[in-house]
């Protein structure tokens, strides 16, 4: 069974989400635009449930199409409704809007330096990947698009309290008028705050200031 750098990882190339690196920790990870999925993918070409990434009895992992409206190809063959091999290297392309590689490895995979252009205290953001530090260690698997957008208008705010009308305006712009509800909003904080509790287990980065909103604190 794999274990450690033995894990494969998904960098995707192209799409909202392009620069993000994803280690399939898991025996299989579900790819889609829903929010129950591992990996959320935002663009609107995505179904729902569009793949399934799993690693078969003989340890090596598979590649299956969950019936996907617009459709999945690896290595510029499309894959409708069934299963192919995965292999170090191969290129998958979900509805034509999103490019990802499978690498075999975490040992293998290529390194990604980036400049993380947002640092303030111990939490660092690179806007670009949408990827997230602390004290320079990866919070990964990387944050849901949800996720990472509350954190981003915490960050900007630089301590300040930002409201529950900034977060859903932030985190659901196509909901604005439409009514987020309040345990809606303290969900995702909760899952925010786990998030980070995953790297740094000793310091609460999401405050709740009652009757106000959050703020974001460095350790």
């Amino acid at each position: 069974m794999p274990n450690g750098a033995d894990k494969p990882v998904l960098i995707i190339h192209e799409g909202e989400k392009a620069g993000t690196r994803w280690t399939v920790r898991d025996d299989q990870i579900v790819i889609g635009r829903g929010g129950e999925c591992d990996l959320v993918l935002p663009e609107r070409q995505v179904s729902r449930e569009h793949i399934r990434i799993y690693r078969g009895t003989d340890n090596s992992y598979y590649l299956e199409d969950l019936d996907s409206k617009n459709g999945t190809w690896v290595n510029g063959k499309q894959v409708k409704a069934t299963t192919v091999p995965l292999r170090d290297g191969d290129e998958v392309q979900i509805a034509l809007a999103v490019k990802i590689t499978f690498v075999g490895s975490e040992a293998t995979a290529p390194l990604m330096v980036d400049e993380l252009p947002g640092v303030l205290g111990r939490l660092q953001l690179n806007r670009d990947s949408r990827r997230v530090f602390i004290d320079r260690v990866e919070v990964d698997p990387p944050l849901s698009l949800p996720q990472y957008r509350l954190l981003e208008l915490l960050y900007d705010g630089a301590g300040a309290v930002r409201t529950r009308d900034e977060v859903i305006e932030a985190v659901w712009p196509d909901a604005v008028g439409e009514g987020v509800s309040e345990q809606a909003i303290d969900a995702l904080v909760r899952r925010l705050r786990d998030r980070l509790a995953e790297v740094d287990p000793a310091h609460q980065y999401i405050v709740t200031v009652r009757g106000h909103g959050f703020r974001l604190e460095q350790g």
